[in-house]
């Protein structure tokens, strides 16, 4: 009996320290109901969902929220959203509801709905952005009308069972919790509101749970060695080796080739590491007092477009970053003490959008860093990233010993050269 309880008990904290980043220790998702009115047979609540994750967000086809009724509980009417289901409502005459199934499932409307169909922040195809991209885009909102449920505080049974894709799996909610009721400010803000009722359900995202291999990888390259490391083999899982498609195939100039499935299932161009997406890093110049990285995404996917994407690395060096030429960047410092961890994503209506894969899949920028003395070094890979990811997703990584190497007759700081070099051109300025 033993081994079976310990095994059950190392399941389960494998599975919350996967759903722990440590790069992102405060990231998840909130979705608050604040019940605003009673109803002779329910209530009215403004359902609320913030993306507080720092550099994961939600990508089309949008989130899709569901849940577990308590009692016999019915969706009477929606506003902003809509349930994906009616089920059976035969029992009702006259005014059918909304949804009657036990376990609804809710999605967001598309933009351009009717204007009596919106309610604030919604109808954005169910597309959150990261917290730290655009805190104004990572929230989504709707009213809901449910009935056949309390009309006091003591008689509302919370929902149960709360489950969120967005748009695929990977996130673990947790119970509704009662809190304090939120508290609102009228428009001229001189008057303060508060919910009749208000209960909380937290989901936390686990990279474990959303896919059995990563989506990404990572490549390497420099200026002071002619190697090339490339992503390892099979990084992301060979299972759909026999359905690639070759860059050169003919297929690609067929009509809706682009085209999106219903399940989502990737068409990956054919590649050792088949991945949908790949980093490469390439320390491109050295100075006197600064360092440039080039850093390109490529897309292999031919279905599927990144909007809103992020890259997030984990370097020591970036506590010291000067200028980035192409991408927006922002610092992600999640320990006070620590600052070695940076996001990057493109700039709005500029290169924001990662195109499927082909001749305009791909982004690139670079990166001038500062040196700090004490620290720098090309030796021993410190100038690759310790930690790579990719919309939320960490990419697998080439082993150490692959990295390029500075070669032996090299100094450890390659700006020693330099400044040798100009020594002796002032003694002989000097001289002459």
């Amino acid at each position: 009996m033993r081994p079976v309880i310990s095994t059950f008990f190392l399941f389960v904290i494998f599975s919350y320290a996967a759903a722990y980043d440590p790069l992102d220790p405060n990231g998840n998702i909130t979705i608050k109901w604040d019940i605003m009115s009673w109803t002779p047979d329910g209530y009215v609540a403004v359902v609320t969902m913030t993306n507080f994750q720092q550099y994961r967000h939600i990508m089309s086809p949008g989130w899709r929220l569901g849940w577990t009724w308590a009692k016999k509980e019915v969706i009477w009417s929606m506003v902003g959203a809509q349930a994906t289901e009616q089920g059976d409502c035969s029992k009702f005459k006259g005014n059918i509801p909304h949804c009657c199934k036990k376990i609804p499932t809710i999605v967001d409307l598309l933009p351009g709905v009717p204007y009596n169909q919106q309610f604030s922040n919604c109808c954005k195809g169910g597309v959150l952005a990261s917290w730290g991209q655009d805190p104004a885009a990572a929230v989504s909102a709707f009213q809901v009308s449910v009935g056949q449920a309390g009309t006091s505080n003591k008689t509302v049974k919370l929902p149960k069972n709360f489950t969120l894709l967005g748009p695929g799996p990977g996130y673990t909610c947790g119970p509704a919790k009662t809190v304090p009721p939120t508290n609102f400010l009228t428009p001229d803000r001189l008057r303060k509101t508060q919910a009749l009722m208000t209960w909380n359900v937290t989901c936390t995202y686990s990279q474990f749970l959303a896919e059995k291999h990563p989506r990404c990888c990572v490549s390497f390259s420099s200026f002071y060695n002619a190697t090339i490391t490339p992503c390892p083999s099979c990084a992301c899982g060979c299972e759909n080796k026999n359905k690639c498609i070759k860059s050169d195939s003919k297929l690609l100039s067929a009509v809706g080739v682009n085209t999106p499935t219903k399940d989502n299932a990737p068409l990956i161009q054919c590649t050792h590491h088949m991945c949908p997406v790949r980093v490469h890093w390439h320390v491109k110049q050295n100075y006197n007092d600064y360092w440039r990285v080039k850093i390109a995404i490529t897309n292999f996917n031919y279905r599927l477009n990144y909007t809103q994407w992020t890259l997030v690395a984990q370097h020591p060096n970036l506590n010291n970053v000067t200028q980035v030429f192409s991408f927006d960047y922002k610092p992600l410092i999640p320990y006070q003490s620590v600052n070695d961890t940076g996001m990057f994503y493109g700039m709005k209506f500029y290169n924001d959008l990662l195109m499927e894969a082909g001749p305009f899949g791909n982004v690139q920028s670079e990166v001038l860093l500062q040196k700090d003395k004490d620290t720098f070094t090309f030796k021993q890979g410190w100038a690759f990233p310790r930690k790579v990811y990719f919309n939320g997703d960490e990419c697998m990584l080439p082993p150490p010993d692959a990295y390029p190497f500075l070669p032996n007759s090299a100094r450890e700081n390659v700006v020693g050269f330099s400044t040798l070099l100009c020594s002796v051109i002032l003694y002989l300025l000097i001289m002459w």
